[in-house]
């Protein structure tokens, strides 16, 4: 054992790079769990009087008077994203 030195271990530029990119995946990690902010559905009669997905889609589908923008989903599942109104005694949640 005397001859042998002890190495010691020194922060270097690949420990820095390493603990930034750790870093990096936590932050995008924390941010992606953060909730959606999507519009809520309007708490107007129109839409406390629907009750049916088909009524939504009279408005909101292609043909409708206020279709849903391009790129949107087209699965039905409005209120994953969507929040209903106070009143609203449509569909279940």
């Amino acid at each position: 054992m005397s001859g042998e030195q002890k190495i010691s271990w020194k922060f270097g530029k690949r420990d820095a790079v390493f603990l930034t990119v750790i870093a990096t995946v936590i932050l995008v990690l924390v941010l992606g769990t953060s909730e959606r902010t999507t519009k809520a559905v309007p708490n107007d009669q129109n839409h406390l009087a629907v009750t049916k997905l088909s009524e939504c889609m009279s408005c909101h589908g292609a043909q409708g008077m206020r279709p849903r923008p391009l790129g949107h989903i087209k699965g039905g599942q409005c209120f994953q994203c969507h929040t209903q109104p106070k009143a609203w005694k449509g569909m279940p949640k």
